[in-house]
């Protein structure tokens, strides 16, 4: 069997895929372009991809594929369809992620909730240094504790971030972007609602029709002034240049992100003028990316390709 990575390093290149060695033969491509992956799938059994494209374009000239296997949750880079009429099978990965996420979205709310960029840099300036008190108290913040949190889409990880902001002391409300989504213990609020009564709002829901420019100036127009928004779904959920106005207009207090419109970030971003990390904080899409995360996502993706060949 020959197994092709096409985007290795979307995965880090500190992950050991010497295992996948005893699957079949195996080929590591680090980056490929859309013309080099039609030459390198031609003779591949089983191709492992993240963001490459995958449809009659891409694999015309792939006449062994049977199994196609992307190291994500997400599978809009799959032309179904097409792939059905081939008889390729495909597989995605969900869950690995949730604790990850869940502890990065803490780190960004921590980040900004207790001021520590102004604190941090209070220190280092040598402000601190001979002090005649021992504490300083000019930028001020708040307990966790009593705060309402918000949650848009309170699937796996929303629900790892709703138990952890329990235990912190928060009243947890959540807004179903589908408005099916009912989760017993967890008030289900109108989305206006969300806006409106949250302290903390974030985002842990797919892209969808029903998502997409959902966090738009109207949206941001409601929320508390106090209040901070961290989006560790998909950076087209929010308008980036309606955000960038409210920061500005001090309609929220500040934003956490860990996803963006476009990856790697544009220059053009509206975002990447606001340079106080009180106010912004952007991560560059690492809230999935602890190391044993990515263990654990590609040990699945071995188990799919064992899995499959067993089967075959």
């Amino acid at each position: 069997m020959n197994i092709v990575f096409l985007d290795a390093d979307t995965i880090g290149r500190d992950i050991d895929l010497e295992i996948f060695k005893k699957l079949g033969n195996i080929t590591v491509y680090g980056f490929s372009t859309t013309e080099q992956m039609r030459g390198r799938v031609a003779d591949a059994d089983v191709i492992v991809l993240n963001k490459m494209q995958a449809n009659a374009e891409t694999l015309s000239d792939a006449t062994h594929l049977k199994l196609i296997c992307v190291t994500a949750t997400g599978t809009n880079n799959l032309d179904k369809e097409y792939l059905a009429q081939r008889q390729i099978a495909w597989r995605n990965v969900a869950g690995y992620s949730t604790e990850c996420v869940a502890q990065h979205t803490f780190a960004l709310l921590f980040y900004l909730l207790e001021k520590l960029p102004y604190y941090d840099n209070y220190v280092k300036s040598e402000a601190y240094v001979n002090n005649t008190t021992f504490t300083h108290f000019t930028n001020v913040f708040h307990e966790l504790n009593g705060m309402t949190w918000g949650i848009i889409g309170l699937g796996a990880i929303g629900k790892r971030v709703a138990q952890i902001a329990s235990v912190f002391g928060c009243h947890i409300i959540y807004y179903s972007t589908t408005g099916q989504n009912n989760q017993p213990g967890y008030e289900r609020v109108a989305f206006d609602t969300l806006l409106s009564q949250s302290d903390i709002i974030s985002v842990h829901a797919p892209l969808t029709s029903q998502t997409e420019g959902l966090m738009n100036r109207a949206a941001f127009s409601q929320m508390k002034k106090g209040a901070i928004f961290l989006n560790l779904g998909r950076g087209p959920i929010v308008v980036e240049q309606d955000l960038a106005d409210a920061l500005n207009a001090g309609e929220l207090a500040a934003a956490g992100l860990d996803v963006l419109c476009e990856e790697p970030m544009s220059a053009a971003n509206p975002l990447l003028p606001i340079k106080d990390s009180g106010r912004l904080v952007i991560t560059p899409h690492i809230a999935w990316a602890g190391v044993e995360t990515r263990r654990r996502l590609m040990q699945t993706i071995w188990d799919q390709i064992h899995e499959f060949s067993l089967l075959s």
